[in-house]
């Protein structure tokens, strides 16, 4: 197992970096901007992969953007009726000194997670993929993407705020 200290870092791996790459090259097809890395959503997306590997909080009618009882941030179970999502969309500003909220699309699969099954796994969910090209109710600009990959879950943050550590660059 990977360490946590590890996942609080703001550098994306290699796979995480394909999966950034992946989604910046699906947008630019569909003539959509870039969308700046965020060390921010970075931290907040690796600290979450690992919560889910490790405490699985997507059990029973939780599903993957709940959040354990486990860390430093409050416990969430969200649910399919969207009922809580304010207790996800918080969590970059619960995790980081970013202060707009944070969107998150989520991916898992029993085996490990290839950048390219996640992508394929959310263009093909009408509501993943409305997030990915900013359509429908995603229709603002996104100006930071923080991406995670860990132990068979994958998951992508954006934002409508620009992250104030941007001027560090994510890798």
């Amino acid at each position: 197992m990977i360490p946590f200290e590890h996942y609080q870092a703001q550098v994306m791996t290699a796979e995480e970096g394909r999966l950034y790459d992946l989604i910046m090259e699906y947008r630019k097809s569909r003539k959509l901007t870039v969308i700046p890395k965020s060390p921010s959503l970075t931290i907040v997306a690796h600290t979450h992969v690992l919560d889910l590997a490790t405490n699985q909080p997507d059990k029973g009618q939780c599903n993957l953007h709940s959040w354990s009882a486990k860390g430093t941030w409050s416990p969430c179970c969200y649910t399919s009726d969207h009922g809580k999502a304010s207790c996800m969309w918080k969590k970059p500003s619960e995790l980081t000194d970013y202060k707009g909220n944070g969107y998150e699309i989520s991916a898992w699969s029993s085996e490990s997670i290839t950048p390219e099954q996640a992508l394929s796994m959310w263009k093909g969910s009408p509501g993943h993929n409305a997030c990915v090209i900013n359509s429908g109710m995603w229709k603002e600009p996104w100006q930071a993407i923080g991406v995670g990959i860990h132990d068979g879950y994958a998951v992508v943050w954006f934002g409508n705020e620009p992250d104030p550590l941007s001027d560090k660059a994510v890798k």
